[in-house]
């Protein structure tokens, strides 16, 4: 059973952790695109450049780490998780 939690836990915080890292690809892929589809001699034209794109909204990914975070410690907390994968999946998170 403890393997079972073990399996299913690992299994949520790396599908947490593609979410993160396939959302940040696909908003820089649809910048990247918006930048090519401009027109060639609008960009020929500018005096100056663009201004940079707002960052994106840190509370929404900052939350979701949290919440990660959270569940990590209450998985190590009933047992699920051993101090070293706790260690290495909080690493993974605060990484994204």
């Amino acid at each position: 059973m403890p393997g079972l939690l073990r399996g299913v836990a690992r299994t949520a915080v790396v599908a947490g952790t593609a979410t993160a890292v396939s959302n940040r690809v696909s908003r820089r892929q649809a910048g990247r695109w918006a930048a090519q589809q401009a027109p060639p001699q609008q960009q020929a034209y500018q005096a100056e450049p663009p201004p940079p794109p707002p960052p994106a909204p840190a509370a929404p990914d900052m939350s979701s780490k949290i919440e990660q975070l959270k569940q990590l410690g209450e998985l190590k907390d009933q047992g699920v998780l051993t101090e070293a994968e706790f260690e290495q999946q909080k690493r993974t998170i605060l990484a994204s």
